[in-house]
């Protein structure tokens, strides 16, 4: 017992000293590098004795961190001087909490969050330029993402519904949560980069959001400029790029117990779309042009879609498995990758992760939908932007068809 609280004592001294240090660099008049660690150590204390004593021991040491914070501040208001901000007195109770939790089971969660405070102090001028970026479209996109999360799941039902027993409105309300918070950290990095941003880092972001409407913005970029063929070409093959690692991605987060066995043939086709991007770089001019501004990814109308998309496809790969069998599945993949890969990558992973479905069944469906994916964007760019444009694309594409359809061959079942 002697040695846990002398850890947790310990413990508490660093993440003080930490916070403290953070704090003293910026010139905080409430407390610097001696106080922060004489708070943790107090909150450490209070934890310890809170064990014997009862939660009054900590009630009364959390009080008299916030009664020190409020006489500070009407020390500095007789004083004349600005109390505005309170950051370094929220920090002082939040660190006060982190010591307590260092007493207790929960010791990670108290670190994780020293860290987290200490970090956050040191983002400020970041954070403050990171907010000032965003428009008022931006924060709305926010808003709409906070509204479809942690508003609209917590009230869709949690039931089985339908047949097949495959349709829960909360599971696929929570896939399209994760769908839109993958478009919607992209949108906002684009906006925050903007025309900063290269053809690299345009593709990635590009990718994230929706390598199919970066495919046709670009497209039209290439119709009314023509010298950004080169450009958009680049960028066109780095999304799609992307949009073969974020399959890897959704069937980690949504069946992780089939990952190793669907993620090695996904990640050969990966590299060897990395190696195609990486060739496209070095051998088109990708001189800077303003890369088109992708749709708001966080639109209710755009969720709502996705949800019957991704429960039609959901509901239609069930029962081409009961009524045709598992190679039906195959040509569903084909079909739906003209609309979206993402759909049949997650119905399949679900219906693999309860057993439905074998593993190596998943990977053959995702890369099938993936390939014919790129075939529709190849084609798309061709009839959207210039025949310059669909001939520019036709080697990169065309070599990924043919070796994702060999991989479909020569891999092991």
């Amino acid at each position: 017992m002697n040695a846990e609280v002398l850890r947790a004592l310990c413990l508490a001294l660093g993440l003080g000293l930490l916070i403290g240090l953070q704090r003293q660099r910026a010139g905080s008049a409430f407390g610097g590098i001696r106080t922060f660690p004489l708070i943790a150590l107090l909150g450490a204390v209070c934890g310890v004795l809170a064990q014997k004593w009862g939660g009054v021991v900590l009630a009364a040491g959390f009080v008299s961190v916030a009664a020190i914070a409020v006489l500070a501040n009407l020390a500095k208001i007789r004083a004349g001087e600005d109390t505005q901000g309170q950051t370094t007195e929220a920090a002082a109770l939040l660190t006060f909490a982190s010591a307590v939790l260092l007493t207790t089971e929960f010791r990670v969660f108290g670190i994780v969050l020293g860290g987290l405070i200490a970090v956050l102090l040191h983002l400020k001028d970041a954070m403050h330029a990171f907010a000032g970026r965003l428009s008022e479209r931006d924060v709305a996109a926010i808003m709409r993402f906070a509204v479809v999360s942690l508003i609209v799941l917590p009230l869709v039902p949690d039931a089985t519904l339908g047949p097949f027993q495959v349709l829960n409105p909360r599971q696929i309300w929570w896939i399209v949560v994760l769908i839109v918070g993958i478009g919607l950290a992209g949108y906002v990095s684009y906006r925050l980069f903007g025309e900063r941003a290269g053809a690299v880092l345009s593709g990635i972001l590009g990718g994230l959001v929706s390598s199919t409407a970066t495919t046709v913005a670009h497209a039209r970029l290439v119709r009314e400029r023509s010298d950004a063929l080169g450009f958009a070409a680049v960028i066109i093959v780095i999304a799609s790029t992307v949009a073969a690692a974020r399959v890897i991605v959704l069937v980690a987060v949504v069946a992780p117990a089939i990952l190793w066995t669907v993620a090695p043939p996904l990640a050969a086709f990966l590299l060897l779309m990395i190696v195609v991007s990486v060739m496209m770089l070095r051998g088109s001019a990708t001189s800077k042009h303003a890369s088109p501004e992708p749709g708001n990814p966080a639109e209710l109308k755009s969720a709502l879609v996705f949800a019957a998309v991704y429960a039609i496809v959901t509901l239609a790969t069930a029962a081409a498995r009961e009524y045709l069998g598992t190679d039906a599945l195959y040509g569903i993949a084909a079909v739906s990758g003209f609309v979206d890969v993402d759909a049949i990558t997650l119905s399949t992973a679900k219906l693999a992760a309860v057993e439905r479905v074998e593993p190596g069944i998943v990977w053959r469906v995702v890369l099938i939908a993936t390939l014919t994916n790129l075939v529709f964007k190849t084609g798309i760019a061709g009839t959207i932007g210039s025949r310059k444009l669909f001939q520019r694309l036709l080697l990169p594409m065309g070599s990924a068809l043919v070796a994702g359809l060999a991989l479909l061959w020569i891999w092991p079942a």
